[in-house]
């Protein structure tokens, strides 16, 4: 099978359809990316990269076609709309000019902006190739919580590009079941579409030394954030939820990087939060050492209608480590909490109910946490395991391989 994989990200940026293609790739399918140059998250291209660097490569047996693109720098709109408008520009002339008839299936991994899946679509319908798109992040919805875009005109014109997306597909897969209604709303009623959701990279799952002097926390009950520090993650309520706890020994450790840390720092020092600490950015492969030393981990999310039909992809890297998961979220992550028993999940910006979460699960004795863990990884077992869900995809695939 020939597989057309479209993403404006790929290896070495971090994402899980590098998943999808090498492990295609090891079952003896023909994959090419179609991609940007890797400048995610930092903002800055990766060593050996730049605006004129080569155009291809092979990565684990995986052809690489990388188009060029304007670096989204520190993340502000302008960067921003430069870095999602010329990975869409540069995708056409290869469309027009480079790439052919040579494929069976194109995967679509659809991230912000949606815009990046438009390469598939020219080429399903320039070629009639089955195309089936993998949708990991809602538009408009995500664009509407996430920015302050209000004109209706936008969103409308927004709106029309995501409709000929959904209907150019020939399969759409969902990360969250919550996304079904808003995308049966833009496509026809016939559409195919199914439950993809997100695992854990495998740095979670394998295992780890225990090296004390790899990562330290502070002595206490540690809660610990790892990931994007951002507007989205809702960390005005988080403080708050961290000065209720300060005189009961639970510190709040943040690990990660984003446009929220300096209003943290500021924060810090004018509430006096002695129990909330910064430790920046660490690499993926460091994070099992942080969620090792975690009494519990941190998820969460403001309140907006979009966030609650999302599905952060960290809640599954957490389970997947045998870890207590402690939310601040609504919507599908909530009740997946719940029903795996491996945590607590309250209401979107109720501090006060997070704040006596993390006071509950302190006062809890060690065996009582081993259950919970326990069950943390029992369900990652039973619902997001990588080997069985990449085994779906491929049969999936293999399905409009005439």
């Amino acid at each position: 099978m020939r597989v057309l994989f479209v993403s404006q990200y790929f290896y070495p940026e971090s994402f899980k359809g590098n998943d999808v293609a090498f492990d295609l790739v090891q079952k003896g399918h023909d994959v090419t990316v179609l991609t940007g140059k890797p400048n995610y998250p930092k903002g800055d291209f990766y060593d050996g990269y730049s605006f004129f660097s080569s155009d291809s490569e092979v990565i684990n047996g995986v052809n690489v076609i990388r188009v060029p693109l304007f670096p989204r720098k520190n993340g502000n709109g302008f960067y921003l709309a430069l870095n999602y408008f010329s990975f869409v520009f540069f995708s056409f002339l290869y469309f027009l000019f480079k790439l052919r008839n040579e494929y069976d299936v194109i995967f679509v991994q659809q991230l912000s902006p949606v815009f990046s899946a438009l390469p598939g679509v020219w080429m399903k319908k320039r070629y009639n190739i089955p195309l089936v798109v993998w949708v990991l992040d809602l538009w408009p919805e995500s664009i509407q919580a996430a920015s302050n875009i209000k004109s209706k005109f936008v969103i409308s014109w927004i709106t029309k590009i995501v409709e000929r997306i959904y209907r150019a597909s020939d399969h759409i897969l969902i990360s969250s079941k919550n996304f079904e209604n808003s995308i049966k709303d833009k496509c026809p009623p016939d559409k195919k579409i199914s439950y993809f959701p997100n695992w854990a990279e495998d740095v979670f799952i394998q295992k780890i030394d225990n090296n004390p002097n790899d990562i330290k926390l502070p002595s206490g009950f540690n809660v610990v954030f790892a990931g994007n520090i951002g507007e989205a993650q809702d960390f005005e309520n988080v403080l708050k939820a961290a000065k209720l706890t300060k005189d009961q020994g639970i510190n709040w450790v943040l690990v990660g990087d984003g446009r929220k840390v300096d209003w943290i720092k500021k924060k810090i020092i004018s509430e006096n939060l002695s129990n909330v600490y910064l430790l920046g950015r660490y690499p993926l492969d460091k994070m099992p050492l942080f969620f090792k030393k975690a009494d519990v981990l941190l998820v969460s999310l403001k309140d907006e209608p979009i966030f609650g039909l999302t599905v952060p992809a960290k809640i599954q890297a957490y389970m997947a480590s045998g870890c207590i998961v402690l939310a601040m979220l609504n919507g599908e992550a909530a009740e997946l909490i719940e029903e795996a028993e491996c945590g607590f999940a309250v209401s979107a910006g109720d501090y006060y109910a997070l704040s006596k979460k993390a006071i509950y699960l302190n006062s809890l004795s060690e065996n009582q946490r081993k259950e919970m863990k326990k069950s943390a990884l029992n369900y990652y077992s039973s619902n997001f395991e990588k080997r069985r869900l990449l085994k779906e995809l491929e049969e999936l695939l293999k399905s409009y391989n005439n």
